[in-house]
């Protein structure tokens, strides 16, 4: 019989739309939330992956579909576009449906069929649409990753948690040119990319079908503690203790009666109460919620953050491969590999983000008494990360500029994701922990700033680098920087005056 159960509870872990939780997500072990972790980084990165493995090929698609130009850069200005407004969507649907699995799942398998047909396209303008699904299918992992960071981790545990999530996502875009720049020089040419892609979009969907647990928190399902009371001469003792309710163990028949005291028992012990809470109605799906998160400042003031540094980096990617070609005589592999000094900025990034970023949370809250703040995320370490992007993208664009080594252009760029990363890291928990309970959604909007930003960016960074030089293009980004660098001043001390008006509170 129990044999029976429990494979009856395997099967409906991994084939239900959405299965049972019957634990606390936050209380999983440590292997656990290290599985869950590794998957969401891995969907998450997908869609910067996506975005560049194509880049050293670019020239071979122009000659082989014989586009013009202006459809090349589409196919990656869209992409862009469209993996900062699909995330709303996916958003929108996990948190109305109380679902991560089955969502996660769906954008791998769209993803991957849409990097199947791009394979096999023979005209531009249908690359450029299926680039457009491919973006939908790659954009779901950000959004609904953050939600299910914070499903699994308490508030002063996200920062380190987001930082090793921020890995995986920003590892993505950089090692996709390098892998990108090696398999163009195969006989298949710029479509082993996508090929690529299929391989690495069904093997995250067989990771998540077979290791990935329903993590969506039900924070009125866990967090609500009764008193308890028990019989003889322990009740008095046993009344100072609670006990977890789990609202979905309630029959009908006892959801309806409302005059007569009952006792249930959950996990042997005795819950009494009078009443049940009331039933609350069920909320329509408005995928468009997320959009309306942006009316509020503070949640604003975040995204802009992010997205000036998000928004920088990606245009400084856009312009290495010319850049590199035409003052270095690099060639497709040569582009790649000179990515890896990103690699190692984010990874350092990640490292000393999501070490301090916690820490200094947890010493202003001691600090100020025990009361919990949520600007007390935006740590002291991204005043510094912030001057690590302006100096690194004002090395990176003089040093080409001035013809210095090209190993000054590897390292200014690693110089500028090790800011980055950081300031993606704490800003994206500051978002989470200031939007309980719509995680996903308010990460969603974030995004759809993030990545407006970056496609604008991408679409102008190439034009300008050739009216103005790469110098002063990256004058123009690095004033970007500074004001990024003030709103995160303004939302640091007057984030909570906001968040008090529009009706938040910590």
């Amino acid at each position: 019989m129990s044999e029976k159960t429990s494979i009856k509870t395997l099967l409906k872990a991994k084939l239900y739309f959405r299965p049972p939780v019957t634990q606390d997500p936050r209380t999983f072990g440590r292997t656990t939330k290290a599985i869950v972790l590794i998957c969401i980084g891995l969907c998450a990165s997908t869609s910067g992956f996506a975005s560049t493995i194509y880049f050293p090929g670019l020239p071979a698609i122009t000659q082989d579909l014989h586009a013009p130009s202006i459809a090349t850069t589409l196919t990656a200005a869209l992409f862009v576009l469209l993996m900062g407004i699909a995330p709303v969507f996916w958003a929108s649907f996990s948190d109305n449906f109380h679902v991560r699995r089955i969502v996660l799942f769906t954008s791998m398998i769209i993803f991957a069929a849409a990097s199947l047909g791009s394979a096999f396209i023979n005209n531009i303008w249908g690359l450029v649409v299926l680039r457009c699904v491919q973006a939908v299918g790659s954009s779901c992992g950000q959004s609904v990753g953050a939600g299910v960071i914070a499903d699994c981790y308490p508030l002063e545990q996200r920062g380190a948690a987001f930082g090793k999530f921020f890995f995986g996502v920003f590892f993505g875009p950089l090692l996709g040119p390098i892998i990108g720049g090696f398999l163009i020089m195969s006989d298949l040419s710029w479509r082993a990319t996508f090929w690529f892609c299929v391989a690495f979009a069904l093997f995250i969907a067989c990771s998540l079908f077979f290791f990935f647990p329903e993590t969506y928190r039900d924070n009125a399902k866990w967090d609500m503690q009764l008193p308890t009371t028990a019989s003889g001469d322990d009740a008095s003792a046993s009344s100072a203790s609670s006990t977890t309710l789990e609202d979905d163990q309630r029959p009908a028949q006892e959801e309806e009666a409302v005059a007569v005291p009952e006792k249930r028992q959950i996990d042997s012990v005795e819950v009494s109460h009078a009443t049940p809470a009331p039933l609350q109605p069920k909320r329509r799906t408005n995928p468009f919620a997320a959009f309306l998160l942006l009316r509020h400042p503070f949640v604003l003031c975040a995204a802009l953050v992010s997205g000036v540094a998000f928004g920088c980096m990606f245009a400084v990617e856009t312009i290495i491969p010319d850049l590199y070609e035409s003052h270095y005589g690099f060639n497709s592999w040569q582009t790649g590999l000179s990515y890896l000094g990103a690699g190692v900025g984010n990874l350092f990034g990640s490292l000393l983000g999501g070490m301090t970023s916690d820490k200094l949370l947890l010493r202003s809250r001691r600090l100020r008494g025990g009361r919990a703040v949520c600007e007390d995320r935006l740590t002291a370490n991204l005043w510094f990360a912030f001057f690590f992007i302006i100096f690194g993208v004002l090395l990176f664009g003089w040093g080409i500029e001035r013809n210095l080594s090209y190993w000054c252009g590897i390292v200014s760029f690693g110089i500028q994701t090790f800011g980055m990363n950081q300031v993606m890291t704490a800003t994206s928990a500051y978002i989470v922990d200031a939007n309980p309970g719509a995680g996903a959604s308010a990460t969603a909007s974030a995004n759809l700033v993030r990545m407006v930003m970056a496609c604008v960016l991408t679409l102008i960074a190439n034009p300008l680098v050739a009216s103005i030089g790469p110098g002063y293009t990256c004058v123009f980004l690095a004033g970007l920087s500074v004001l990024g660098l003030c709103l995160l001043v303004i939302l640091k001390f007057w984030g909570e005056k906001m968040r008090i008006r529009a009706g938040f509170k910590d």
